[in-house]
């Protein structure tokens, strides 16, 4: 079904908003249909509880327009659930009662609703009770899509715009499960800029920043589009690469050592080539290994460590985990 915002409505001020009305009374349900729809809204309806629930899930409408009846025998059961159903969007939940049930609706309202409507309705009240679910149900949205950023901002590195470490471990922990119940291999990687801490003595840091974002971009441009690339260290990246063994990685892992090495950066102090170059260890998990995910990271380390002692800008497998850290 479509979603918020496609047109304006006359004299509403506001977009199409999807409703639910929920209202075991066939006339009443009738009655507040023709209205919201007389209003410009989408709308759907139920009449009983468990159709109302199913509707709330699947349509996952911006306004709940249920009748006290409908809500239980303490009028709180839908509400509550509603308010801990976790849809990704705010839906704002009127109820319409008789005049005698107001003080009940005090009930509904302490459970999650929003707002009440007295029986019968009319065009006035529903009018000015869904333009203020238009403005609540928008806040929310924007209040989300900020929260949204700034979880964005929280998992990129500001440097080089790649994942950083924060949402790492949730990635690493998914991807290990997933391979595992489902009998899938995948790859780890460390990624390691050559004699770096040099370079930035002997260029500056302004330089050294400049590499790294090209290293970076050289590193994910050279990825495939399911494998993720974080920022792990100052000068270290670390690669997930799912559904990879650890030969396919190897060769991978090499055509983005030989890209970097391609970009001539010059090096001052570096290796023969007198450019910035790539060291790399692998790891790769195997369906039925009695491995976790962060030993496997052990092992991508120590295959790095080996890269490095056997004189850097090469990728090595891991062999064993466990060894000491060789900095630079």
């Amino acid at each position: 079904m479509r979603g918020v915002g496609s047109r304006r409505l006359a004299g509403c001020g506001g977009d199409v908003m999807r409703v639910l009305v929920a209202d075991d009374d066939l006339g009443s349900r009738l009655v507040a249909q023709a209205a919201v729809q007389s209003l410009g809204h989408q709308c759907v309806v139920a009449g009983d509880g468990a159709a109302a629930w199913q509707l709330y899930l699947d349509w996952r409408p911006e306004v709940l327009l249920t009748s006290w009846s409908m809500l239980g025998e303490d009028g709180t059961p839908l509400c509550r659930a509603a308010r801990h159903v976790e849809l990704g969007s705010y839906t704002y939940i009127i109820v319409i009662s008789r005049a005698d049930e107001r003080a009940d609706v005090l009930s509904a309202m302490e459970a999650g609703a929003d707002d009440y409507l007295v029986k019968p309705l009319d065009a006035f009240s529903l009018r000015a009770g869904l333009l203020a679910a238009h403005r609540v149900a928008r806040l929310h949205e924007e209040l989300g899509q900020a929260r949204g950023k700034l979880v964005e901002q929280a998992h990129t590195d500001p440097l080089t715009n790649l994942h950083n470490r924060l949402g790492l471990s949730d990635d690493l922990e998914m991807l290990h499960s997933t391979s595992r119940r489902y009998g899938r291999g995948y790859c780890l990687a460390l990624c390691d800029v050559d004699l770096f801490k040099r370079f930035n003595e002997s260029c500056g840091h302004r330089a050294g920043d400049g590499a790294l974002r090209a290293v970076a971009a050289t590193i994910d441009s050279n990825s495939r589009h399911a494998d993720r690339v974080y920022r792990y260290g100052d000068e270290e990246f670390l690669l997930l690469l799912p559904e990879q063994d650890q030969s396919g990685a190897v060769q991978a892992l090499n055509r983005i050592r030989n890209a970097v090495e391609q970009l001539s950066i010059v090096h001052p102090a570096g290796g023969p080539g007198g450019v910035l170059t790539l060291s790399v260890g692998v790891s790769a998990f195997t369906p039925g290994r009695p491995v976790t995910s962060w030993e496997l990271l052990a092992e991508a380390d120590h295959a790095l460590y080996e890269a490095k002692a056997a004189g850097r800008n090469m990728v090595v497998a891991a062999k064993q985990p466990t060894s000491p850290r060789v900095d630079d």
